[in-house]
């Protein structure tokens, strides 16, 4: 981890990335301790500009805007860990199967990928909370069933790569199990490739919650940077303070999260190659491949 944080910090994208998604992220999670309270109560002069006593100054309600960006920092980045742990463990599992069983599964599952993708996510969660109603909980579901679709595709196609090569020969060669193969042996190869997405598809969600946010259709009952900034329209040509720090703080963390996606893109294209074995199995094998067929000959430790 450290030496993957040094590689990362040599170059510039990765650079940038953690200096625009760090501070927002950290304000998150602590966002109980450095605005305590309620946020949404009105408790200050309405319309202050920002000052040493009022940070990013008040709002038309006579909120501080630095506890209300904070907190809607918070909900957004609590909805892209949950939404991305969903959609790693769908997209990860569904690939994983359609790239090493192949044949009516491969083609059944890809049809459902398909299917999916076919409904922008965005107009898909606009109708689920007109027909189902707001709520943090069902918003994250909406995105998480919908979000893994291009995860999937990507770990089908590494996964297609890497079972042909020939330590995962060697490892069925062997008898190891279906099971066996892909989690010991796939997964670690496949696994760069995902770290690669998930900071876009972060970038994603962020924007689909706030622009529902925006629009209204967010929970009501929650902060949220889309909400900011649409409380602070009508108030824009005097009262610029209102927009502008949601505005910035959604702007670090979609442009952090492409950046960082970016550099991370880079520093594992640039990684040296895999060993020949995965899972660190110590095992010496002698692998001769002849057309079809493959001669193994193994001395385990």
């Amino acid at each position: 981890m450290t030496e993957m944080l040094r590689r990362l910090l040599a170059r510039p994208a990765g650079v940038a990335a953690l200096v625009l998604v760090m501070p927002p992220t950290l304000a998150a999670l602590f966002a109980g301790r450095i605005a305590p309270g309620n946020p949404k109560a009105p408790a200050y002069p309405t319309f202050r500009p920002p000052s040493g006593e009022f940070l990013m100054g008040t709002d038309n309600q006579g909120r501080a805007m630095f506890a209300l960006v904070v907190h809607g920092l918070a909900t957004s980045l609590v909805t892209v860990v949950v939404v991305l742990a969903i959609s790693v463990v769908i997209g990860v599992a569904v690939g994983a199967l359609s790239g090493y069983r192949g044949g009516l599964v491969d083609s059944l599952l890809m049809r459902i990928v398909d299917m999916v993708q076919a409904v922008p996510a965005f107009f898909l969660a606009i109708v689920a909370v007109a027909v189902l109603g707001s709520g943090q909980d069902k918003l994250i579901l909406l995105l998480g069933l919908t979000s893994w679709t291009f995860l999937a595709r990507i770990v089908r196609a590494q996964v297609l790569s890497a079972k042909q090569r020939e330590f995962v020969l060697a490892a069925r060669s062997l008898g190891s199990s279906g099971s066996r193969t892909v989690f010991r042996h796939l997964l670690p190869n496949v696994l760069p490739s995902v770290v690669v997405i998930l900071p876009l598809l972060a970038s994603r969600v962020v924007l689909i919650e706030a622009g529902l946010a925006f629009l209204g259709l967010g929970d009501p009952n929650r902060l949220s940077l889309g909400y900011l900034i649409a409380n602070a329209q009508p108030h824009l040509q005097y009262y610029w303070w209102m927009s502008v720090f949601p505005g910035a703080m959604l702007t670090c963390l979609v442009l952090g999260f492409n950046l960082l996606g970016d550099a991370f893109n880079d520093l594992l294209q640039r990684r040296p190659a895999p060993p020949l074995t995965a899972g660190r199995a110590r095992a010496r094998n002698h692998v001769a491949v002849s057309g079809d067929s493959v001669e193994v000959s193994a001395a385990l430790d």
